[in-house]
């Protein structure tokens, strides 16, 4: 017998050690070859005034196992508390998260009894690099920052995603009508990866109308590749529409690290009454298997608990008076699927898991050659200035002696000099272009570092600049609307 394969376990908080009990009693009657090291994070670690709510001994676990089944945990309420999902996402380079969302009509109730769909989330940027400024009394800002690296090497994994596991169509959300630079992207990368893989369907919605659709006709969609805040939301809306999030497992891939989870949070007010749904937990561990190499016993576990489903055993929160036959708690569930595990459903439909899984292999990127000619031809400074009118910052900034020219002045990303508007709600906060009169003409960084100078010796608040730089001759910047 092969040696067992280690993994990292955490309990978790709230509901997290009773459903992460039911769960590991399924994994070992499964059969499953595996030697578990247990960890504690979250809520005491939390109140041990480590920020994180994990501690260097449970990193060396990570380090050495590679593998994370994680029950849901509890972050306090208040200032200073770091997100510990973000934190080992990014620490470990989990960059591509996995969410089936799956119907099991008439079983769990839905108003879409066909779905089955994969989304496929970017996991590391996006708005959630977490990047956050006050700049000004009245303005912050959050930096979206989306990479030609990053945004290849999740489309690149939803396209192996769907060929190892047999999919039709990988379909990809933005918002590039809005965010053209960014989602822009995103977009374009998905499509020249896309190009690689032609016996896919492949399409792009805009992430409105796109949601509705998948609101509405989930049916329609097979393979969902999101950047990470669309990607969030929808895999959540997703999971509800396809019957609960609480039925939902995922799994967070890296080249070397994989984690797996529940989708669903703590749930205190249901801690230690032996109700809770261990579902989606036991979903994440079929996934964690599948990770692993130990297709056979994650068949075995997904078909006992889709049998044990058909039969009526089902926890409180998909409970059915006229369907269901017997309401279980959260270890009677568990031993239910235990004595199911060389069983079948026969009104759902069975899995096999004997084809190739999805364990991330190492995902090549950087395999889109792009050399473009950079030239920067201007530079935008923010100023904080309050209680002012555009006209006297129009002025103040026309007295600045510099080789460049004030072009336009925003405010909130709407032109209000030299264009007039009216109605526009101003802050404290100012966005000044400045460029040769041409726009155009390459400037050089003396330049700006001149005009700075300037800017300062006028006592003028700049807070921040971008500069502005053309691309083989195209903007690489909006133009204020």
């Amino acid at each position: 017998m092969s040696q067992p394969v280690p993994i990292t376990v955490a309990y978790g908080n709230g509901i997290g050690p009773e459903i992460m009990k039911a769960v590991l009693n399924i994994v070992k009657a499964s059969g499953a070859n595996i030697n578990i090291e247990v960890i504690e994070i979250g809520e005491t670690i939390y109140n041990k005034g480590i920020v994180t709510g994990i501690e260097e001994k449970s990193w060396n676990s990570l380090y050495k196992t590679k593998v994370f089944l994680k029950a849901p945990m509890t972050t306090p309420q208040g200032r200073g508390f770091r997100s510990l999902n973000v934190t080992i996402r990014r620490k470990l380079g989990l960059y591509a998260n996995i969410r089936p969302c799956i119907s099991y009509h008439p079983f769990v109730p839905t108003k879409h009894p066909i779905m089955d769909v994969i989304i496929v989330r970017e996991n590391e940027e996006d708005l959630y690099t977490g990047i956050e400024y006050q700049q000004t009394q009245e303005m912050v800002q959050c930096l979206k920052l989306i990479s030609q690296s990053g945004s290849e090497r999740i489309s690149r994994f939803a396209f192996e995603y769907a060929t190892k596991n047999k999919r039709k169509k990988v379909t990809c959300f933005t918002k590039d009508n809005i965010m053209k630079k960014t989602d822009g992207l995103f977009r374009k990368v998905f499509e020249k990866v896309g190009e690689q893989y032609p016996e896919f369907e492949k399409e792009h919605w805009i992430v409105d109308i796109g949601a509705a659709k998948l609101a509405d006709s989930p049916e329609n969609f097979d393979v969902l590749v999101l950047p990470n805040l669309y990607g969030d939301i929808l895999s959540d809306v997703a999971a509800q529409i396809s019957g609960s999030v609480g039925m939902a497992g995922s799994a967070n891939i890296g080249e070397e690290y994989a984690m797996f989870e529940a989708i669903h949070g703590s749930a205190p007010r249901r801690a230690g009454q032996n109700l809770a749904n261990p579902s989606g937990l036991l979903q994440a561990a079929v996934l964690m298997l599948i990770h692993i190499g130990q297709r056979e016993e994650a068949e075995k576990i997904q078909n006992a608990w889709l049998k044990t489903l058909e039969e009526g055993l089902h926890t409180y929160d998909i409970y059915q008076d006229k369907l269901s036959k017997k309401k279980v708690g959260t270890q009677e569930f568990a031993q239910a699927v235990i004595e199911r595990l060389n069983k079948k459903p026969q009104k759902l439909k069975a899995v096999s898991y004997q084809q190739k899984d999805n364990q991330s292999s190492k995902t090549p990127i950087n395999t889109i050659n792009k050399t473009e000619q950079k030239t920067l031809v201007g530079v935008d400074v923010f100023i904080d200035a309050s209680n002012v009118s555009t006209t006297e910052i129009a002025e103040n900034m026309q007295q600045i002696k510099s080789s460049l020219q004030l072009q336009s002045i925003s405010s909130r990303g709407v032109n209000v000099w030299p264009t007039k508007s009216d109605n526009v709600l101003l802050s404290d906060h100012w966005c000044c272009r400045f460029m040769n009169q041409d726009r155009v003409s390459p400037i050089k960084h003396k330049d700006i570092i001149e005009l700075l100078s300037s800017i300062y010796e006028n006592k003028i608040d700049f807070i921040k600049i971008e500069n502005l730089y053309l691309f083989d001759g195209n903007s690489g910047f909006s133009i204020a609307k």
